[in-house]
């Protein structure tokens, strides 16, 4: 079988992660441990997630013409991520993120996109022949809305399959939606897609059918280690989690959407293939950081086997 062609619209930013018991009052300062700086964004998480799950992956990016893009430039060439639509500029520095985990392995993340947020369509446009030769085309909202539209526009116009994750969530109107054949948010990103705040206590069912109205083809909701809810015209399904022991959950979303879009570009159903996601999603829970947990193919079939055999 050849390999699926997967294109990731997305961003690339450098992380950087402390450990602390809790996370500090304003005017505190606490002492940390662990300190940990790589590759991050979660558009680039998610193309070498699909690269190392064995797809051709193509990353569309902006970066800074400075010391941290040169992590994004190297982290490509090892995990084999082609970069013919990575672009670099001077005009912003590469995106960056502060990540704060506490004991249990739960974060709180600030970001900076920095040159993520000169992407628009027009960049998109320059990428349309890659997307159109795409078996799925990937986007995130760390980049301007109108980019990762323009992406899910351009995947519809050419019969690829869109995975749209809405993270960090903004409120999105129908005419982004109805290019979405798959939207892949967390319970409080679907809170916040519907204009309502991150902790409405309305069941999570009930905003799913809610969002599925506004014209989202497949919805997806990821709930941790409770699995995700799948929601289509005519399936409503809830696939458990994979139990592990958790050491960082930072990019359990990101390797989920990576296994979904490869599982769907060879092939699999629908639950088939959120199933081979959230055995990917738990892999990457297992270890500290993003990039070092994000499973292999071998790593993500054996738990998949081990799991659903």
């Amino acid at each position: 079988m050849s390999k699926p062609v997967i294109t990731v619209v997305g961003s690339f930013a450098v992380g950087m992660t402390l450990r602390t018991s809790r996370m500090p009052v304003f005017g505190e300062t606490l002492i940390g441990s662990d300190f940990d700086m790589g590759p991050g964004g979660k558009g680039s998480n998610q193309a070498v997630g699909t690269a190392r799950l064995g797809a051709r992956s193509y990353f569309a990016g902006i970066i800074g013409d400075d010391k941290l893009g040169e992590i994004a430039v190297e982290l490509y060439a090892s995990e084999g991520v082609d970069t013919t639509y990575l672009t670099k500029t001077d005009k912003l520095a590469t995106g960056v993120g502060f990540i704060i985990l506490n004991e249990a392995g739960e974060n709180g993340i600030i970001l900076d996109m920095g040159a993520n947020k000169l992407m628009d369509a027009a960049f998109v446009d320059r990428v349309e022949e890659q997307i159109a030769r795409s078996d799925v085309v990937m986007s995130v909202l760390e980049l301007p809305v109108e980019a990762a539209a323009r992406a899910m526009e351009l995947g519809r116009k050419h019969g690829v399959r869109t995975i749209l994750n809405p993270a960090p969530a903004t409120p999105l109107g129908s005419e982004v939606l109805g290019n979405v054949d798959y939207l892949t948010p967390n319970e409080t990103e679907v809170r916040v897609l519907l204009g309502l705040p991150p902790d409405d206590p309305t069941p999570t069912v009930e905003l799913a059918r809610e969002l599925r109205d506004r014209g989202v083809g497949n919805l997806i909701v990821t709930m941790g280690e409770r699995g995700a809810l799948v929601m289509t015209d005519d399936t409503f399904v809830e696939v458990p989690g994979v139990p592990v022991e958790v050491v960082d959950t930072t990019g359990a979303g990101d390797a989920f959407n990576s296994g979904l879009a490869v599982a769907l570009a060879e092939g699999r159903d629908l639950i088939e293939a959120v199933k081979y996601a959230t055995c990917a999603g738990a892999l990457a829970c297992t270890k500290l950081g993003v990039i070092p947990a994000l499973g292999t193919r071998e790593m993500v079939d054996k738990l998949y086997a081990g799991t659903y055999a």
